[in-house]
């Protein structure tokens, strides 16, 4: 059989629930993707607290919630202590995003489920990945290799491929296929007849319009509301989708030459564009070209004001504005308090670009029609005061007693073990390994007596400070020396090297740096209101994903054997199920929570070992980076048990002969015309001089790839003119 695959959905099937999935690879386990909703709702997470001292390795496909939001909990909760991958963006993004996230909460509540150490620790040690860079897996791993590609959905956001004996596993979810303005699309479709497809079903659905009808009346939304003298607010993630927002307001505003303010208020606000202006490399190809040959980041924001603090807002110049504000949710954060402030007014516009988790305001908002009315906790963080201060101070005083106690003690026996251990050692008064007298237990008690008690003698003897003499060992070649004394220890060069909130760069913000630090004494006080929803309230697709339609080609091109649905509604996961059994592939799986499905090829795979008899006759052809050769064979068992190729016995039958390459139309016909040969392209063929004809026959898009069925057909009179443009056509393949 071949490689042993089977899938095991731990969140986020037949809803949009955060995404979480076992795969097991020959008793591998790969854990893909660890997400958390916007509640943060630890039974979400129970399956997933059954498997993860199992898991073997992580990987993270998005910096959001939805994809890493458990992370975190799960490595100080479950035991989860597998290495984790994931791109640079990935890693630096979903850093900030989950600091955002505990900062939004804390201000609001006593989230106590994780704490910011608990984030640094679960991202400390994160193996991060360039896309299309082969990871080889060690251990138990042996012989797997994992790589992230372009998903097109984040910044950093990855398909990943992960390859066991030249089988192929590829997890797609959230990807996009359309290039945007800090994007490049998805590269999924280079893939042809993977082993298993593991997609989702999330946007099966749904329908988009162009991108630059969408694009105009986003925008005309937005002036719409300002001229009117109104606001809009945005919810927006903390560092995802929000970029592609950002851009699209500064290029307008740039080339309009508005006026109107634009702020981007999160916690980590300025430390968020710090990073993506150093990420363009993973941008979209104009982003790269456009800083290669003016040297302009696209992410030096001109009209864009960056803003860590509701109070800065407030202090802002009267008149109408926009404001990007996290959550996306509206369940806490900026864009909540915001909400509350301008839903009663008229003029003011609420724009979401993106679907509201289940069970979110901003998913009841979204609702058709939405509610005219809103109940709303307000919280906030105040600092104690008067006697509740005073009660903290004392209660936190004795806490810091305790501890100093116990510090006392403990210090107290590891001082007497060490002076009784040292008195031993070194004891002048010792001859032949006898003492003269208990010089042990009076120097025990010397040394704790002078230094603590005073200069009270145990006995007659004087008072004096203990003086031991450490005489140092020696050897041939000098003093003997512990290398360990001399070695930096990782865990001191981390604390020298991080700045405040484990930012190990340093970029982070210093007023993010000062809120997370602030150890003032305080208390969350809450109350409840009514909000009136006066304001309009607009829904616009900038999610950033394939539509439905580009989906069932996508999934049409690609061929997997198998194909694994997850992620989506029950309808959209059925829907597209059906779709793909008709047209796709005929083993379509849509598993429920921790039932297990093996997708396991049918297809039998063997290693042989190529014997150094048979490769000393091989005659090899260059064929770009690579080498080719036809090979004929005998395979034998080997005493060890492998499979052996050993040269024939016999003379070799002749075979066929085989033309290797894959040619373009468009570059032969640039070739022929360097040859002097006339040709253009008519009704889809290539017409060579005036009586041959080129053509490709086969569908590249259907099953099997074009390399399985597309054919070269040449046709024409045998003539002259034929058989030259026939030999520069064979010139163009290797021939075995």
């Amino acid at each position: 059989m071949g490689t042993s695959v089977q899938v095991t959905p731990l969140c986020g099937v037949y809803n949009e629930n955060p995404l979480s999935y076992l795969v097991s690879i020959d008793s591998f386990n790969i854990l893909i993707d660890c997400g958390w909703n916007d509640h943060f709702d630890p039974s979400l997470l129970q399956p997933l607290s059954r498997v993860a001292s199992t898991i073997d390795a992580v990987l993270l496909s998005h910096s959001d919630t939805l994809h890493l939001g458990a992370l975190p909990y799960a490595m100080k909760q479950f035991g989860l202590s597998a290495p984790v991958y994931a791109t640079e963006p990935v890693f630096r993004l979903g850093l900030l995003t989950m600091y955002d996230h505990y900062l939004s909460r804390k201000q609001v509540s006593e989230f106590d489920l994780f704490t910011l150490d608990d984030i640094d620790s679960a991202f400390q040690n994160m193996t991060r990945l360039t896309y299309s860079q082969n990871c080889h897996l060690s251990g138990k791993g042996e012989g797997i290799v994992i790589a992230p590609h372009v998903a097109g959905h984040l910044l950093g956001g990855t398909v990943w491929k992960i390859t066991k004996d030249g089988e192929d596993v590829i997890y797609a979810v959230d990807f996009n296929h359309r290039k945007e303005r800090h994007l490049n699309g998805t590269v999924l479709e280079s893939f042809v007849r993977p082993a298993v497809l593991i997609t989702d079903a999330y946007n099966a659905l749904s329908n988009q319009p162009s991108r630059r009808q969408r694009d105009q009346e986003f925008l005309e939304a937005i002036l719409n509301t300002l001229r009117a003298n109104g606001n809009v607010l945005l919810p927006v993630d903390t560092a995802g989708r929000v970029l592609e927002l950002l851009l699209i307001l500064e290029q307008y505003w740039e080339q309009h030459h508005l006026t109107f303010p634009i702020f981007f208020l999160t916690y980590v606000s300025s430390s968020t564009i710090d990073y993506v202006k150093s990420f363009l490399e993973w941008m979209s190809d104009s982003i790269a070209k456009s800083f290669e040959h003016t040297r302009d980041n696209a992410f030096l924001l001109k009209h864009v004001t960056l803003l860590i603090n509701k109070s800065e807002l407030e202090n802002a110049p009267e008149g109408p504005k926009i404001v990007l504000a996290s959550m996306a949710s509206l369940e806490v954060g900026f864009s909540h308090d915001i909400f509350v402030d301008w839903a009663a007014d008229v003029r003011n516009l609420v724009l979401f670009t993106e679907r509201g988790q289940f069970g979110t305001r901003a998913r009841m908002l979204q609702s058709d029609p939405p509610p005219k009315a809103v109940k709303v906790t307000l919280s906030k963080r105040v600092p104690l005061v008067g006697e509740e201060l005073a009660a903290y101070e004392e209660e936190q005083e004795k806490i810091k007693k305790e501890e100093a106690l116990k510090a006392t003690l403990v210090k107290e026996e590891e001082s007497k073990a060490v002076v009784g251990a040292d008195v031993s050692k070194t004891d002048p008064m010792l001859i032949d390994g006898h003492a003269k007298v208990d010089a042990g237990g009076v120097r025990g008690e010397a040394y704790r007596d002078v230094l603590i008690d005073g200069f009270v003698p145990p006995s007659s003897v004087a008072p004096m400070f203990p003086f031991y003499d450490n005489t140092s060992e020696w050897d041939d070649f000098g003093e003997v020396i512990n290398p360990d004394d001399y070695v930096i220890k990782d865990e001191d060069m981390d604390m020298g090297s991080m700045p405040v909130g484990g930012d190990l760069d340093g970029k982070l913000d210093e007023n993010t740096a000062s809120l997370m630090l602030d150890t003032t004494p305080s208390k969350v006080v809450s109350s409840e209101l009514t909000v009136q929803v006066k304001c309009s309230l607009v829904y616009m697709d900038f999610e950033g994903r394939s539509d439905g339609r580009s989906i069932k080609s996508i999934l049409s091109h690609v061929a997997p054997l198998k194909l694994v649905l997850v992620h989506g509604s029950a309808e959209a996961t059925e829907h597209l199920k059906q779709h793909c059994l008709k047209h796709v592939c005929p083993h379509v799986y849509a598993p429920q929570i921790e039932e297990t499905i093996d997708v396991t090829s049918d297809l039998c795979a063997y290693k042989v070992q190529l014997s150094e008899k048979l490769m000393s006759n091989v005659l090899f052809k260059k064929l770009g980076d690579y080498e080719i050769a036809w090979i004929d064979s005998e395979i034998e068992k080997t005493e060890s048990g492998t499979l052996s190729s050993l040269p024939l016995s016999t003379t070799a039958p002749p075979h066929k002969s085989v033309l290797v390459g894959d040619l373009k139309m468009a570059d032969f016909k640039q070739f022929l015309s360097g040859k002097g040969i006339q040709v253009e392209f008519s009704g889809g063929a290539l017409r060579c001089g005036e009586y041959v004809t080129l053509r490709k026959v086969g569908d590249a898009s259907q099953k099997g790839g074009a390399a399985a069925i597309q054919q070269i057909v040449i046709e024409g009179p045998l003539c002259e003119e034929y058989y030259k443009i026939r030999e520069y056509l064979y010139s163009q393949f290797y021939s075995l």
